[in-house]
């Protein structure tokens, strides 16, 4: 499976995914999935948000324990983040097979759309629709850097734009949702552990700076005639790092549009993006305005006008303690059983998406370097093995109850 899936929207240059929404490399990573379902006789679904279920057993009887990721990238990704979890959960299944096991529940398992948010900015677009959080007007206007709206691509893959929105029916099904993910972090590495179990996703956002100056002939203009909005940007992106690293927090301008974006011309618009998370809401909220407090501050001694705009908000997600705790018994083998590791993560998924309507909680697999959104993305083959075991384990568990 993983051999098969491996080169699918790998860039040639820089050997990293390029797996975004709606494109050929989508729609290719959605045939695999398709293939994988059909080739272990699941009832393949595709509900009105472009995301693909596969069934074993009939979902209408509901308490579904559900497993899966994405298999969409960031820019210029890895190989792990999404894909490990989808196809760890196919293997799962295939041990659970193996293991002649006697499940009395529905096992599902997902691929959910554009969960990265490369194209249209948004991240975990096909379950916030199905979760409902997100409308479908609020869907209808997003818009990627071409200019091209999310309906027009989904349009142009072969879905209906017009059917996406919230779909509790299909959520209802659900009894446990459990997504296996590479660790973002090192935190397992330096415990020493195969696997652990998330406890929380930290609250987390994305704001966009717009510096608005002056364009004007890089040669020519005088320095003190200048109003370059690129300055109080920079100046920005250092207090952002500042911020943070007194908040014990985290905080991070990775993407930047400037206009006219010349070498020999003074820029008119400097526009930044800006992604900060931290440990709880209040540290949050203290980083970014600390952060905006500045860059207001050095876009006033340049002459140069700021708007920010908050695009997007996420609060803390705490997992279902119930579901964790179960997980962890199930992991653990027992009250006597070896510890299992519960960590938190500065990560969004998914399944935090869905916490707010169906128990869920996550597995870690162990990431050796930490570097995760990078082609050095890696995880060892015996750790993924063991991630395989323990989702066997804890879909095993649930569904047998």
């Amino acid at each position: 499976m993983w051999r098969d899936l491996h080169p699918v929207g790998r860039h040639p240059g820089s050997g990293g995914y390029r797996r975004f929404a709606w494109t050929g490399a989508d729609a290719e990573c959605r045939a695999w999935f398709a293939e994988q379902a059909g080739r272990r006789g699941l009832a393949l679904e595709v509900d009105r948000n472009g995301n693909q279920w596969a069934w074993l057993g009939d979902p209408a009887r509901g308490d579904a324990v559900v497993t899966g990721s994405h298999l969409d990238s960031v820019p210029d990704g890895g190989a792990f983040d999404g894909p490990l979890g989808v196809v760890s959960a196919f293997a799962a299944l295939d041990e659970l097979r193996a293991r002649d096991a006697r499940l009395a529940k529905p096992l599902g398992i997902v691929n959910f759309g554009d969960e990265e948010g490369a194209r249209f900015g948004l991240a975990c677009v096909g379950s916030r629709l199905s979760a409902g959080r997100l409308t479908a007007e609020q869907a209808h206007r997003l818009t990627d850097a071409d200019g091209i709206t999310l309906p027009r691509a989904m349009e142009a893959a072969g879905y209906d734009p017009e059917a996406v929105g919230p779909d509790p029916e299909r959520l209802g099904r659900i009894g446990a949702f459990v997504e296996l993910h590479v660790e973002q972090g090192r935190a397992l590495d330096l415990t020493g552990d195969r696997v652990g179990v998330a406890s929380a996703i930290w609250p987390h956002g994305r704001w966009r700076f717009d510096f608005r100056g002056e364009a004007n002939h890089a040669g020519t203009t005088r320095l003190a005639d200048r109003r370059d909005p690129m300055l109080p940007y920079a100046e920005t992106v250092l207090a952002a790092r500042r911020r943070a690293r007194l908040a014990g927090a985290v905080a991070t301008f990775g993407r930047i549009s400037v206009e006219p974006n010349g070498v020999n011309a003074v820029p008119s618009l400097v526009r930044g993006w800006l992604d900060s998370r931290a440990a709880d809401p209040a540290t949050l909220d203290t980083v970014v305005t600390g952060i905006e407090e500045a860059a207001r501050a050095y876009a006033e001694e340049q002459g140069v006008r700021l708007d920010v705009v908050r695009e997007s908000c996420t609060p803390v997600v705490e997992f279902d303690h119930a579901l964790r705790n179960e997980i962890a018994r199930i992991l653990g083998g027992g009250a006597a059983g070896p510890r299992v590791p519960v960590l938190g993560t500065g990560a969004g998924h998914d399944a935090g998406i869905l916490s707010g309507t169906v128990p869920a909680a996550m597995l870690f697999v162990r990431n050796p370097t930490g570097v995760s959104h990078s082609p050095a993305e890696h995880a060892a083959e015996d750790d993924c093995v063991a991630g395989v075991t323990a989702l066997a384990d804890v879909l095993e568990g649930l569904a047998r109850r």
